[in-house]
């Protein structure tokens, strides 16, 4: 067993520390006081003043602990927290008119200790008096302000409003030991209409304004809207006549595809003609520059030793020349019959030759006639160079010209009647109209102009003058 009178003592020991202690804590808790970071704490007593040389006998603590020896000191605490009072102020403007201003003031005890000082003589334990003191202070300098300003400006400047009362209250509210944080012109009541009256010409105008707008944005609209209809009938009207555009094309393209095979069998034969046509002239030119070498300058010679030997042989060149016109005359009318039989055969031959088409017999016409031109401008020309040879005999046989004339007629007879049926000579098709009635007429033709153009000659060489000696021919048909 335990002898407990051993450790008695030691029990007595600590039981005496754990008085002690709790003596001690006892002591510290009713001595020490500690401020909140939202109060003050005001110790009055035997004590030291903070502001003892402004005559201030008490101690203010903010932020820390301060011992208060109780009995002998008192503390007591003083809220530095926000505050706010509701202003609902009467007042007169400079126009005389009536207003009701509302308004709040937000403020607090200030942080300097002078500042709590003052609070502390006037609100220390009546800080709820603190709000009306607040609201007079304030409702005074605010009747005063308005007092001085017009509706007009307390409308645009509640600021300046704001900061005039704020300045003018500021030495009370220093006396109070009051911070004001904040002072709001919440709302203006006009009791006697001012304010509604006032905004009523600028709401007329604005409304003016409005509705001017609102037309011509339904005046824009409108036309944006007439704008948007006619581009779409545009592009309804541009798309119609792409589309008829495009089917025009297709029937064009259709119609050229199933004319290809025509037009291009056309277009060769065509071309064939062309260029007969051309080999043609180039030939008729050709034989022109022969004859121009052959028969000309040979003529020339001819013409000047005929001169010479008509001036020898008079009187024997007219009896031969007699005698060679009965006998040229014959020959004359046997070649024509026999160049009227020629061609009458020739207009048969062509007669069964005329079932190729028309559009080719008249191409080949046209070549035909081309060829007949050149072998026309060749026998004209062997012609002349002959006529110069008959006209320089002529001239040498001057007493006898009718026997001249005669021979030379009979000469020419053959060439002439030839001349007239060479365009019909290279006809391989010929198409002529009317049957044979148009046949008989066409030979007819040429044999008349044969025998019209005989008295031209005949008349010529009397004159002096050497004609064609080939007729026109007919146009083949």
């Amino acid at each position: 067993m335990l002898d407990l009178a051993a450790y008695l003592p030691i029990l007595v020991i600590v039981l005496g520390v754990v008085v002690a202690i709790a003596v001690i804590r006892l002591v510290i808790r009713l001595t020490w006081k500690v401020a909140e970071p939202n109060e003050a704490l005001i110790i009055s007593g035997l004590t030291r003043g903070t502001l003892e040389r402004d005559g201030m006998d008490f101690k203010i603590v903010t932020g820390k602990g301060a011992l208060v020896v109780p009995g002998l000191q008192t503390v007591r605490t003083l809220s530095l927290t926000l505050n706010e009072t509701e202003l609902q102020v009467n007042c007169v403007t400079s126009q005389g008119i009536q207003v009701v201003v509302e308004g709040v003031v937000i403020y607090k005890i200030g942080d300097a200790p002078a500042f709590i000082a003052n609070a502390a003589r006037r609100f220390l334990g009546q800080q709820p008096k603190m709000e009306s003191q607040v609201y007079n202070v304030f409702e005074g300098h605010l009747r005063s302000i308005i007092g001085s300003m017009t509706m007009e400006e307390i409308i645009r400047e509640r600021d300046k409003l704001a900061s005039l009362v704020r300045s003018a209250s500021g030495i009370e509210m220093e006396k109070l030991g009051l911070v004001v944080d904040s002072l709001q012109i919440k709302d203006l009541q006009d009791p006697t209409g001012y304010i509604q009256n006032l905004a009523k010409p600028h709401i007329a105008q604005v409304k003016m304004e409005a509705r001017i707008a609102e037309a011509t944005r339904n005046r824009e609209a409108s036309e944006k809207e007439a704008e948007a209809a006619a581009q779409i009938a545009d592009a309804q009207s541009l798309s119609a006549i792409k589309q008829s555009a495009a089917q025009a094309n297709a029937e064009t393209a259709r119609a050229n595809a199933a004319q290809a095979g025509p037009l291009a069998d056309a277009t060769a034969r065509q071309q064939v003609v062309v260029q007969e046509t051309e080999v043609a002239k180039l030939e008729a030119d050709r034989e022109e520059q022969k004859l121009q070498t052959s028969i000309r300058k040979p003529a020339d010679a001819k013409a000047y030793a005929l001169r010479t030997e008509a001036e020898a042989q008079k009187s024997a060149d007219i009896s031969a020349a007699e005698a060679r016109a009965r006998r040229t005359e014959l020959e004359a009318q046997a070649n024509a019959r026999r160049v009227e039989v020629e061609a009458q055969a020739s207009a048969s031959a062509a007669a069964a030759m005329a079932g190729a088409t028309k559009v080719t017999g008249e191409a080949e016409a046209a070549a035909t006639r081309a060829r007949g031109d050149a072998a026309a401008s060749a026998i004209k020309a062997k012609s002349l160079a002959e006529a110069d040879g008959i006209k320089a005999r002529a001239e040498a046989l001057g007493t006898n010209q009718e026997a001249v004339i005669s021979q030379q007629l009979a000469e020419n007879m053959p060439a002439i009647v030839a001349a007239a049926a060479e365009p019909f000579a290279h006809v391989d098709q010929l198409t002529v109209l009317n049957g044979g009635e148009g046949l008989n007429s066409m030979v007819g033709g040429i044999l008349s102009q044969v025998g019209s153009f005989l008295p031209s000659i005949t008349g010529a060489l009397k004159n002096g003058k050497v004609p064609p000696t080939h007729p026109k021919a007919p146009d083949a048909k």
